[in-house]
């Protein structure tokens, strides 16, 4: 095979260009899901998560989730660049096992809550909230 300045130079471009995208928000998901689990799939009832359908601001989304009996809860944001949003922990005087807070949204994506179970078993709810700019819609 003959290579010429032009192909190297195309090559390097390409590896240049492939190297500088960012990883898939999708793995980083699936990696926090894991290291939360221990690698248990989910199952799905026993939890319930709030969230708005539409935000007309990403900057302040309201959320809450409720897991009676939960050891501890993580809710993810999938299609932020650190999809990690918060980690909440119950201890044997807490009243209830239900948490709220306002999140930051880059864009519409789906919201996930995992709870831990004091049996060792894990619960899901997904939630997606579609992130309009100045509430049109876009």
């Amino acid at each position: 095979m003959n290579i010429t300045r032009r192909n190297a130079l195309a090559l390097g471009l390409g590896g240049l260009a492939v190297a500088a995208l960012p990883l898939p928000a999708r793995a980083a998901v699936e990696d926090a899901v894991a290291a939360f689990t221990g690698g248990a799939a989910p199952g799905t009832g026993g939890i319930t998560l709030t969230a708005p359908e539409i935000a007309e601001n990403g900057n302040t989304v309201p959320v809450a989730v409720d897991a009676p009996g939960a050891v501890s809860i993580i809710v993810l944001a999938a299609g932020n660049p650190e999809p990690e949003v918060a980690t909440f922990t119950f201890g044997p005087a807490a009243g209830s096992q239900m948490a709220s807070t306002r999140i930051r949204l880059a864009k519409t994506q789906d919201v996930i809550a995992i709870a831990k179970m004091p049996d060792g078993s894990f619960v899901q709810a997904q939630s997606t909230v579609k992130v309009t700019i100045g509430g049109c819609g876009g």
